[in-house]
């Protein structure tokens, strides 16, 4: 019996499976390029950080939106919002956040500001993204939020305070981790890239083990990957 071939992306020497694990390590952990590199080093796989780089840019992008693709209507219906700050080259940022009952990410917006008008885009891409309104909307204390929820969701119940949207908060923090992995964000690009590909693999993988038996664990995690190679396999790139 002979081998099946493996799968190859258009215009790549390295098999669809090599390079889906590459993009699938760099955003499922606090890993830099040189990480990744050494890692598939370590099975024989001679690849050069940069290159990696470049997998991840391309097929990043693409894989995450074939997850938003797939989990689309499947959130629960209590939003929570936040915003922390990101420093680029020495100018402050704010990274608006969504997320749903369970901490999955809804989406996440890089902006400039922090009021009203900045509110208003996370929203209407929130609610674009979604196709749907919550039932509840949980945000901090910080009035833009209340004010851009009366103009584009008036009739949703909306609770502010500030420990309400600990779900919301706690989703920086792997952001975090690899702000100081990388010794920060070089670009808003880069960084807008970034946080939208990481928070859909994220979700792929986000199993809440601590309510699952070890069996029930191993089958959502096999079926996570299965799900990941499927995705990966079906981009025409």
């Amino acid at each position: 019996m002979t081998e099946a071939p493996h799968a190859h992306f258009r215009r790549h020497r390295f098999p669809a499976e090599i390079i889906a694990h590459a993009v699938w390590l760099y955003y499922r952990f606090p890993l830099s390029f040189r990480d990744v590199e050494d890692l598939l080093a370590k099975r024989s796989i001679s690849v050069s950080f940069q290159t990696v780089s470049e997998w991840a840019a391309k097929f990043g992008v693409k894989f995450a939106h074939q997850i938003r693709r797939c989990s689309r209507g499947n959130f629960a219906d209590k939003w929570q919002l936040d915003e922390m700050v990101v420093t680029i080259k020495g100018k402050k940022y704010w990274l608006w956040r969504a997320v749903d009952a369970n901490g999955y990410v809804l989406d996440a917006l890089l902006q400039s500001r922090r009021n009203k008008l900045a509110a208003l885009r996370l929203m209407r891409k929130l609610l674009k993204g979604q196709g749907t309104t919550p039932r509840v909307l949980v945000t901090d204390k910080l009035r833009s939020s209340s004010a851009a929820k009366a103009v584009l969701m008036p009739g949703v119940e909306h609770r502010s305070h500030e420990g309400l949207n600990n779900r919301a908060e706690n989703s920086h923090l792997p952001l975090r981790r690899r702000e100081r992995r990388i010794m920060r964000f070089k670009s808003a690009r880069q960084c807008q890239r970034f946080v939208s590909t990481h928070g859909q693999i994220a979700n792929l993988f986000l199993l809440h083990r601590k309510y699952l038996s070890a069996a029930d664990h191993r089958q959502l995690r096999a079926h996570a990957f299965s799900t990941w190679r499927e995705i990966a396999l079906s981009i025409d790139a």
